[in-house]
């Protein structure tokens, strides 16, 4: 009997190895018809599952931000430009919010979609493409990943035409998702002496540092857009020079492409932090799709060793058109959330990390 029980599993054992194998061959059937019994009983494994939010280095020097593995905006440092800036930068729907020059004006190249400059940094122009003046990333500190965030971290050096370093920022980014496909990069920036500890004068001036040259048809020379701030004026005329909470640039953008390209209206909101200097921030802004935080239009300041400058924005990208109540909101969320935290990593394998203060 028990050979009969075998021979449908161990028939070529037992032609070379007889009764033994045979036997062996039985038990094992056995055994694993036990284990598979049991494994029936197990609790399925639970699925595999990635951050919500991440922020992903790429190649060319660039960093891509991400919502559920689609990209919202990119950071590129490399050396094509004389600075860093964000591009592309995407509404809700996909289209483009911000472009890279000016629609009509070769020489405003300098208008680099989302960026970071200033026209007089100890008398030295950072501002335009020009000037032998460069900003260059130094180094990345920490890519955070996270279900409600994901941020970026990294050193820059803000570098005279001979080379000599003339300030140091640091600077954080994140994405934030937000309702309805919505989402928001919010920025904190601090920017420091040199490793000299020379004292850095920002003269008074309309140019920097946190700029936007939104998408043609979002402008509202070359577009049918809408330039809106928090204080309720409307348009070039009523906004230059003025200052306010946010800003605001709505218009069309395309939502797809090829035949099934259609055209919705979206916008971009900039919003000063309460915290910054000069808060509410004078806004230098034009009808042809620019607007910019002018932290020193109505004066300069001094950055010394042991008083760095922290800035902190938020760029919001929402569907429709500008709607004063949701900014409002999207603004007291802002105006609330902790700052930063940029320290050494109490982790293994991690050499910095960064937090959101305690509250």
């Amino acid at each position: 009997m028990r050979i009969f029980c075998s021979l449908d599993v161990g028939f070529l054992r037992l032609f070379h190895f007889g009764l033994g194998t045979v036997l062996i061959a039985c038990s094992l059937n056995c055994v694993n018809a036990e284990t598979a019994a049991a494994q029936s009983n197990q609790p399925a494994a639970a699925a595999a599952t990635l951050p919500r939010c991440e922020v992903v280095p790429m190649d060319s020097h660039q960093v891509s931000f991400q919502i559920e593995g689609v990209e919202r905006f990119r950071w590129n440092y490399g050396e094509d430009y004389p600075r860093p800036y964000f591009f592309p930068f995407r509404g809700p729907s996909g289209g483009l919010l911000t472009r890279m020059g000016h629609p009509g004006a070769p020489d405003h190249d300098h208008h680099q979609s989302i960026w970071f400059a200033n026209h007089k940094v100890n008398g030295l122009n950072f501002w335009g493409n020009a000037t032998g003046t460069t900003i260059r990333r130094k180094q990345w500190y920490a890519y955070t990943d996270g279900e409600q965030e994901a941020s970026m971290a990294s050193a820059l050096g803000w570098y005279a035409a001979d080379g000599s370093e003339v300030m140091h920022q640091d600077l954080i980014a994140a994405i934030i998702p937000l309702e309805n496909d919505e989402y928001a990069l919010e920025i904190q920036t601090t920017f420091k002496t040199p490793a000299s500890g020379t004292p850095i004068e920002l003269e008074q001036n309309n140019f920097g540092f946190l700029a936007i040259r939104v998408a043609k048809g979002v402008s509202s020379l070359f577009g049918e857009g809408t330039l809106s701030n928090s204080e309720g004026q409307v348009g070039e005329p009523e906004i230059f020079g003025k200052s306010a909470r946010w800003m605001d640039y709505s218009g069309s953008v395309a939502s797809s492409e090829g035949e099934s390209r259609t055209v919705v209206t979206e916008g971009i909101t900039c919003f000063d932090h309460p915290s910054n200097l000069h808060f509410p921030t004078p806004w230098h802004v034009r009808k042809d799709g620019w607007m910019g935080a002018a932290v020193s239009l109505e004066s300069g300041t001094t950055i010394l060793p042991d008083a760095p400058l922290r800035l902190r924005y938020l760029v919001y990208a929402h569907r429709g058109g500008y709607d004063h109540a949701q900014a409002e909101a999207v603004y007291q969320a802002f105006a609330h959330r902790p700052a930063w935290v940029l320290s050494k990593a109490t982790k293994p394998h991690y050499q910095y990390e960064v937090r959101r203060e305690a509250q």
